[in-house]
């Protein structure tokens, strides 16, 4: 309803450009790898984000049939998993990133000799800097014609149980890693394909172990100010 809204309303008030933003969920669970925009609608969606990405899906290819019907210049762009200073590290609620960083910096305060970790530790993510994504966006609307649909990550991928080791390395964890295989792994892998923005001139800048030291650092100095974001 809300992208329903927001794309009808900024036409009707003459916007002349809208940049909707999605999620690499939209993406079929069993979609090849990396992930091609126009692998969108070829199989069925995880079903655990499935309401998610149908929304999702909705926006952006309203956005599509909009910019195709009336010449608005309306488009989208999928971000991968994001992190970053001023993240949620709500306990129970986060993302896998801000989650992590928060499980193992507690271990660390309270000398713990282990961290216990959702699922397997087989499932691969690919994470991107929020700075990163906001430059990219930047890029976009500054195109003349930019896509209908663009893929915006960095093309490579971690497994959950590597970026546990590194977020222990750089929080300073050496116990036991424990994996928690009764919960659940979700989609297998996701990378994306980010071929069609390299193309029109943008890459990130940031590597993983660069970006996760510098959202720690802005934890730390977050949970010393009184001020860590828990919603």
């Amino acid at each position: 309803m809300m992208a329903a809204n927001s794309i009808d309303a900024a036409y009707r008030n003459g916007t002349r450009r809208f940049l909707f933003l999605g999620s690499t969920c939209i993406y079929p669970r069993m979609a090849p790898q990396p992930m091609p925009e126009d692998c969108l609608l070829t199989g069925p969606l995880e079903s655990t984000n499935e309401a998610y990405a149908l929304a999702k899906i909705s926006g952006l290819k309203l956005c599509q049939h909009y910019r195709t019907q009336y010449g608005a210049l309306f488009h989208s762009a999928m971000p991968t998993n994001l992190y970053g200073p001023g993240d949620n590290y709500h306990p129970s609620n986060s993302h896998v990133m801000p989650a992590m960083i928060r499980r193992f910096d507690e271990a660390v305060r309270t000398n713990a000799e282990e961290v216990v970790i959702w699922g397997t530790g087989t499932p691969r993510r690919e994470f991107l800097h929020v700075n990163d994504l906001a430059q990219g966006l930047v890029h976009l609307v500054n195109l003349d014609d930019p896509p209908n649909l663009v893929n915006v990550g960095t093309g490579t991928d971690i497994s959950i149980r590597e970026l546990a080791e590194l977020i222990a390395k750089v929080t300073g964890f050496t116990g036991k890693i424990v994996q928690d295989p009764s919960k659940p792994d979700g989609t297998p892998v996701k990378r994306t394909n980010t071929d069609l923005i390299q193309s029109t001139g943008w890459s990130p800048k940031i590597d993983l172990e660069t970006g996760i030291k510098r959202t720690y650092e802005d934890y730390l100095q977050a949970t010393e100010s009184g001020c860590l974001r828990e919603v």
